[in-house]
């Protein structure tokens, strides 16, 4: 036995419609493990004690309903899992056959319910964060930094990867919060504002626009752009503000991570729209863009209606109080 004392309510069924049988096909195989999931544990305590009284003291079970469990367990089966000698019970080999699977079945429901408890811990429990790639090296390190001054020990499962993949995450169950732009806007999910950040025209450090501190977009209208691929975030930015300024940019090179893009445009391969650089890029200008307003919002998303373990609601508490304040300076 694994240390696991599961008190579940007997229900009555017609026995002849659990039973697994040769010819039984899924249907019937699911009925069968729903009718035997909920005394599996009373199985393995009387196999381990080899006494039904002993074995009802130790699961506080009442003893006449731990005998008719058994067999029910066997009628179900439709094999003998023990010997019995009054109370003394010994296990048949088809039983003992059960108990190697039966065992090593509790076991790790006894790991998952470990996992799941200490992944909720207040103190020391664990949070799902997914983030965009550009907020990687400065931005998402300072704010776990921060929030670890109060909580020392949560621990994080950290995923950078661009805004709708994160978005599916979040649906799937697998992320508790992201960091995304543009902030969403889906009846499923709940976003919240935090802060807005500057693009840039970025452009080899020999081009002729590169004695320029600023630029009307407009005026970039003949360059070639590499930009990052479409379903990115920035890419729809970049898509829109071009447009806005009266152009369709001409495309050379698509790529999925904005240091990459400005490898690209050191190399004199085009120019980009991008966020500022953790640290500065040799090979490349940024210039400022005056018009139209080249800026992009960055918001919090999670899944409307999910519970959250209370380290994810202190981390998204504190994401929250950083709004406005959300970037490196």
């Amino acid at each position: 036995m694994h240390g696991i004392a599961i008190i579940v309510p007997m229900v009555h069924q017609q026995r002849s419609q659990a039973r697994l049988s040769p010819s039984s096909d899924t249907k019937d195989t699911e009925d069968i493990v729903s009718l035997l999931a909920p005394r599996l544990a009373h199985f393995a305590g009387v196999a381990r004690t080899e006494h039904v009284t002993r074995a009802a003291q130790e699961m506080q079970v009442p003893q006449s309903t731990l005998s008719r469990a058994m067999v029910r367990l066997e009628q179900d089966l439709g094999v003998d899992l023990f010997a019995r000698r009054g109370r003394t019970v010994s296990l048949t080999p088809a039983g003992r056959t059960f108990l190697n699977s039966v065992e090593r079945a509790l076991a790790e429901i006894e790991r998952a319910a470990e996992e799941v408890r200490a992944d909720a811990d207040p103190a020391t429990g664990k949070v799902a964060f997914g983030f965009l790639h550009t907020m990687g090296a400065e931005t998402v390190p300072g704010l776990i930094h921060a929030f670890r001054a109060d909580h020392p020990r949560v621990r994080f499962s950290l995923v950078q990867n661009y805004g709708e993949a994160m978005l599916e995450k979040l649906r799937a169950g697998e992320l508790d919060l992201c960091l995304t732009s543009p902030v969403p806007d889906a009846p499923d999910l709940v976003a919240r504002r935090l802060d807005e950040q500057k693009l840039r025209l970025v452009v080899p450090a020999d081009h002729p626009l590169a004695s320029r501190r600023r630029i009307r977009l407009a005026e970039a209208a003949d360059e070639t752009f590499v930009t990052l691929e479409p379903g990115y975030g920035m890419r729809r930015i970049t898509d829109d503000l071009c447009k806005e300024a009266g152009f369709r940019p001409r495309i050379a090179f698509e790529g999925e991570e904005a240091e990459t893009l400005r490898g690209l445009v050191a190399a004199g391969l085009g120019v980009a729209l991008l966020p500022p650089p953790a640290f500065p890029r040799p090979g490349v200008v940024e210039l400022t863009v005056t018009a139209p307003r080249a800026a992009r919002e960055i918001g919090v998303a999670w899944l409307d209606g999910h519970p959250d373990t209370p380290p994810v609601a202190a981390f998204k508490k504190f994401l929250l109080s950083r709004r406005g304040n959300l970037l490196p300076a």
